[in-house]
């Protein structure tokens, strides 16, 4: 993390830094593009049948499953986001078209949010639902994409479970969170400093694992987008693989529709990290 960037954040008082990570509040048509997604999430299991494997006891403790067709074909495992204590896996569905398409086999993981779990839970929950998938696919190779607080989970995994995923592609995620402890977000999070430490992917940085592939909105709000920059100048000067990718005009909602369409650059890095 840049010197000047560390002030500027630590300068903030606990409601200016809850605005600068406020996506919601910084897309103002965000809860209806959130509702749309829901919509065509429902209308896509409608027409496609999947598999619903669970990791545990937990009503959220699930995994849905979606087959591109062939047997032994990469998996994409999408894990949401909403900061950790909103949403649900089924809101996503709608985003498989695009890597289905691309001939991914896709799982979207769910998990217990905040508070009901603290983010030490939700991460080994994550852990747990990727050798789930492991055991169960066959997947000739496993990529662990995730979204705003998922992007976080999904990087998470490079280090915090082994063998959890063959690539990682982190959209719009939060790699530090030390500024979030600061934020009105933590209320449900309750983080401590012994999280912030060890769940912070930037904090885990270690030679090895796998590629992870950054990105993000270039109409983000600028901590979003500090935030993937500073990650992967950190990779990189580690010499760790993985590119950087901003996505034009995008904000933090409308990233997603590079995910959905097959021809989006987040579908096409998918199917580029999973060997197709």
């Amino acid at each position: 993390m840049a010197a000047t960037d560390a002030v500027a954040w630590r300068g903030l008082d606990r409601a200016a830094l809850t605005r600068a990570y406020d996506n919601s509040g910084a897309v103002r048509d965000s809860a209806a593009l959130l509702a749309g997604w829901r919509t065509r999430s429902a209308a896509f299991r409608e027409g496609k049948a999947g598999r619903t494997l669970a990791y545990g006891p937990g009503p959220r403790q699930a995994v849905d499953l979606y087959r591109c067709g062939p047997a032994g074909a990469p998996c994409l495992a999408f894990v949401h986001g909403g900061y950790w204590q909103r949403n649900a896996r089924e809101d996503f569905t709608c985003m498989a078209e695009g890597p289905l398409a691309l001939g991914l086999d896709v799982a979207l993981v769910g998990y217990t949010l905040a508070p009901e779990a603290g983010l030490t839970r939700i991460s080994e929950e994550v852990g747990a639902a990727l050798q789930l998938l492991r055991r169960e696919t066959g997947a000739a190779r496993l990529v662990v994409a995730g979204w705003s607080a998922g992007g976080h989970l999904a990087a998470l995994m490079t280090t915090l479970a082994a063998n959890a995923a063959d690539a990682v592609l982190a959209v719009s995620g939060i790699f530090d969170l030390e500024p979030i402890a600061g934020t009105a977000l933590d209320d449900a999070l309750h983080l401590t400093q012994a999280e912030v430490a060890e769940l912070s992917p930037i904090r885990r940085l270690a030679p090895g694992g796998p590629p992870v592939s950054v990105i993000y909105g270039g109409s983000e709000l600028p901590e979003l987008r500090r935030q993937s920059e500073d990650y992967h100048a950190a990779r990189r000067a580690l010499g760790l693989g993985g590119d950087l990718h901003a996505v034009p005009g995008a904000d933090h909602f409308r990233v997603l529709d590079a995910l959905a369409a097959s021809d989006g650059r987040i579908a096409r890095e998918a199917a580029r990290l999973a060997g197709q």
